[in-house]
């Protein structure tokens, strides 16, 4: 699904205030801490709460994997001033045959348009590099942030359907958006002046 540039873990992509970078074993403790949240982990279909390590290093083992074999992409979120501190993750990953867009951000950056930051960098990189032609994303109806970045990064909605939610005790009803090729082209001629997002290759 990926293409060879994002399959080194020297990869990342840089946005105005965030890196999206492979995430790293260090990332294990921010990510028990952040994702484990209750606000957070209750949001998600497969983050439990509590969240353990364990399960946590082997998360990362299979994504790093994922990554690598180019099967999915799975970005760390860190400020730009503070690369090696994980704030939220983002991921591409294959569902139902596919493509799929999941993310989280930790509660303390709620509320600062990071998120729609990072994924508007992460599709933009989906159809330009990875010549997607198709990109889907679901949510809770009640999830208001989840919603703001879904449509600020230019998904259409097309039903509202059960969902299996595995860390949530089974089927939840989501709301389900997607993105076709096309679309995309014509969000980014519409839209302003976007936040400057750059490929980098670290040295």
């Amino acid at each position: 699904m990926f293409p060879d540039l994002t399959r080194d873990d020297v990869f990342r992509i840089e946005t105005q205030r965030l890196w999206l970078r492979w995430p790293t074993a260090k990332d294990a403790p921010a990510i028990v801490t952040l994702a484990g949240e209750r606000a957070v982990a209750e949001m998600t279909a497969h983050i439990p709460h509590p969240l353990d390590r364990r399960a946590v290093d082997e998360f990362l083992i299979k994504v790093r994997g994922a990554n690598s074999a180019g099967t999915g992409l799975t970005l760390a979120l860190a400020r730009r001033e503070s690369p090696g501190s994980l704030i939220g993750l983002i991921a591409i990953t294959e569902a139902d045959g596919t493509p799929h867009l999941g993310y989280w951000l930790g509660r303390p950056w709620w509320g600062h348009g990071l998120m729609s930051e990072a994924a508007t960098s992460l599709v933009h990189a989906f159809f330009a590099y990875a010549c997607g032609e198709r990109l889907t994303v679901g949510a809770l109806p009640e999830d208001q942030g989840a919603r703001r970045v879904i449509e600020k990064v230019g998904f259409r909605w097309t039903e509202r359907r059960a969902t299996p939610s595995p860390a949530r005790g089974g089927p939840r009803q989501l709301d389900w958006f997607a993105m076709e090729r096309a679309e995309w082209v014509r969000h980014r001629a519409m839209a302003e002046p976007r936040p400057a997002s750059d490929l980098a290759l670290a040295s």
